[in-house]
């Protein structure tokens, strides 16, 4: 039984060590990405994530900008409501439904 042990022992590290070896040998021959260099125009990755990056930005302000618009015209809309006559109520109501469902319409596109 003890010889077993040591048997498998000198198995397992015998494996271990060819593994290690051989990714010692392959692992620095494998091709490496190249660092995107500056080129003639062309932009370096860093470059292009910067500006993707500030594309976004610009983007969501955008977005923001249109979002708190539009909250302004909900909220004189609901004040219209607020203070409108019974009869009316209604009807300023279900524009401010409407209104409120083309906006989350337009969100989800």
């Amino acid at each position: 039984m003890k010889m077993q042990t040591i048997r498998n022992l000198a198995i397992y590290s015998s494996i271990a060590l060819a593994l290690a070896l051989a990714l010692a040998i392959v692992l620095p021959a494998l091709p490496q990405d190249p660092e995107p260099q500056a080129e003639g125009g062309k932009m370096s990755m860093d470059g292009v994530m910067m500006e993707r990056c500030q594309q976004m930005k610009e983007r969501k302000e955008r977005m923001m900008a249109e979002m708190r618009a539009q909250d302004a015209i909900l909220i004189a809309q609901v004040a219209a409501m607020n203070s409108a006559t019974d009869d009316k109520k209604v009807g300023l109501m279900a524009a401010i439904v409407t209104h409120m469902a083309g906006q989350r319409g337009r969100r989800a596109e």
